[in-house]
């Protein structure tokens, strides 16, 4: 019988815990990859709007969920 994987897609072992800054890099590389891919779709004429359009309200909830994390490592200087 096979077992597991230790690794997922992105060469982390499974038991490796995630800091706020490796998911804020993991995030904020989604979001270029995702502006790079919407770039390149408005050189063709004939791109599907439909993924055009879910690619952008994806690209903004990965800003949303940056700027949350952001938000969460610093610190609040006027508290």
């Amino acid at each position: 019988m096979r077992e597991p994987p230790e690794g997922n897609d992105r060469g982390e072992a499974a038991n490796e815990l995630i800091t706020p800054a490796m998911r804020l890099q993991d995030l904020m590389a989604r979001h270029r990859a995702l502006d790079l891919r919407i770039d390149a779709m408005y050189n063709y004429p004939s791109q599907n709007q439909i993924l055009l359009q879910r690619l952008k309200k994806e690209k903004l909830r990965l800003k949303d969920a940056i700027e949350r994390l952001k938000d969460e490592l610093i610190p609040d200087l006027n508290a």
